[in-house]
């Protein structure tokens, strides 16, 4: 999935591919809608859902809410009075953005649904790290990970992570060099960023936490 979407290609092989994953296809087609975007898999609306972008500030509030009750069933799976949290938050400016799914929604949804914990909900949501040293292909990226401190969530120190590159790593991955911040999905290296994509996902991510920590009344 990674090499369709780090080259810009699309066919109805990507298609059926990501159609398998329950969660994030619903999330792209909701995108691309709000932004009357045909192509779901448009690298617009991916970069939108995973990094974070413009397009996510034009998703509607109303539409986000029956978006995530009608597409997703959260109430179902977390309940309908967890869910009326979910809606205030969306009331008060959450975007549908992955690590809002990740740190506000309890649940993991897709194949298996089963509560999150700090590590998984670590893993899932689209990290990022700075390269501090390549060897061979392990790199060393000091990143921040996802801590609980006082009981509410947060970005914790910064601290050297080993990451391996697969095989089947994009050109960009197995050419990426020390100082390069790179995106992670599961412990996997997904893409080098951009300095504008680092700002978008940090702060997207952030502000995720932030609803994560609200409780409203």
């Amino acid at each position: 999935m990674l090499d369709y979407l780090n080259y810009g290609r699309g066919d109805a092989g990507l298609g059926i591919l990501l159609k398998a994953f329950r969660t994030l296809y619903p999330y792209l087609f909701f995108i691309a809608r709000q932004n009357r975007i045909r192509d779901p898999f448009d690298p617009r609306v991916v970069e939108a859902y995973w990094i974070g972008n413009e397009l996510l500030e034009r998703a509607g509030k109303k539409e986000f809410y029956t978006h995530l009750r009608d597409e997703h069933a959260i109430p179902k799976l977390i309940g309908r009075n967890d869910f009326s949290m979910i809606e205030a938050k969306i009331v008060h400016g959450a975007l549908p953005h992955h690590s809002f799914h990740v740190c506000n929604i309890w649940k993991r949804t897709g194949n298996e649904s089963s509560a999150h914990t700090l590590e998984s909900m670590d893993s899932c949501r689209i990290s990022w790290g700075r390269i501090r040293n390549i060897d061979g292909p392990a790199l060393f990226v000091e990143t921040e990970p996802l801590a609980i401190s006082q009981n509410r969530l947060m970005l914790g120190e910064g601290v050297i992570k080993k990451i391996i590159r697969p095989l089947d790593s994009p050109q960009h991955i197995d050419e990426c060099a020390v100082g390069d911040t790179i995106s992670i999905h599961w412990n996997i290296p997904c893409e080098v960023l951009t300095s504008r994509q680092v700002q978008n996902v940090r702060a997207y991510t952030l502000q995720s936490i932030r609803f994560a920590n609200q409780h409203y009344s």
